[in-house]
């Protein structure tokens, strides 16, 4: 009886935070111009330099799941905001209140932040099509990358909230969001091979769960090497059980 009335607060709180984003679709098409920039001027030049060896497939094809990758932390990463604005304006008080483990209050607002990814996603594609990137897309690589995107949401959005139990303030906030995007962007394969990096980024890189989304959404949409999908997807389910608790167990401190 437990376990249902935690599963059934989880959907609650998933409805709600996605009926924000119905109400305010700007978000989307803002958030948007992010891996316009990144493919339309970044990948394109860089495709042309030819400095970066990807061999068997074009620069813009290994770019692409990297900004997948990168708007989908970019976005998730500042749900701790809103956490905060909904704690200044009194909502996060009464959803403690309310009867339901926090931990389902955690999973419900990153599950959604998971969910949201998909529009980062679709927006993707679609630059993709129009930019004639060719990527692998039937049934298994689209089901896959959905599937990604969601744990990646739910990693990132957890680890948000985390700290926002922590640092409590907006501009704190902001700033915190800001530090931790483009390191761990830069810090990944999203943008050239782990392998050119020295030999103490190549350490960082190994240890950053980006770097295991982006290899994973890479062997789906672009190489078909699926070799390292188990280790990939085996780490990003351990970092997103390890964000969740992280964020669960310290949930209660950004009101206090």
């Amino acid at each position: 009886m437990m376990a249902l009335r935690a599963i059934t607060s989880v959907f609650t709180i998933t409805e709600f935070e996605l009926r924000k984003v119905y109400h305010d679709m700007s978000q989307v098409f803002i958030r948007a111009l992010q891996p316009v920039l990144w493919l339309v001027i970044f990948g394109e030049v860089f495709s042309k330099v030819r400095v970066l060896p990807t061999t068997g497939y074009s620069y813009l094809q290994f770019l692409t799941p990297g900004v997948l990758a990168q708007s989908v932390v970019f976005m998730a990463i500042f749900l701790g905001i809103t956490l905060v604005w909904e704690r200044d304006l009194g909502l996060l008080h009464k959803l403690l209140s309310a009867p339901i483990p926090r931990s389902s209050i955690i999973i419900g607002k990153a599950f959604a932040a998971g969910a949201r990814s998909i529009l980062q996603a679709i927006v993707v594609f679609i630059l993709a099509l129009i930019m004639r990137i060719e990527l692998t897309i039937d049934v298994v690589s689209v089901l896959g990358v959905l599937f990604i995107i969601i744990l990646s949401g739910m990693c990132f959005s957890s680890l948000s909230i985390f700290l926002a139990s922590l640092f409590k303030t907006r501009e704190r906030m902001m700033g915190i969001g800001q530090a931790i995007t483009m390191p761990l962007f830069f810090a990944s394969s999203a943008i050239y091979p782990i392998d050119l990096m020295p030999d103490w980024l190549k350490i960082i890189a190994r240890v950053n769960p980006l770097s295991y989304i982006v290899d994973a959404l890479r062997a789906l949409l672009v190489t078909g090497d699926f070799s390292r999908l188990p280790v990939d997807l085996g780490v990003l389910v351990l970092a997103v059980i390890v964000m969740v608790g992280l964020a669960t167990l310290a949930f209660r401190r950004i009101i206090e």
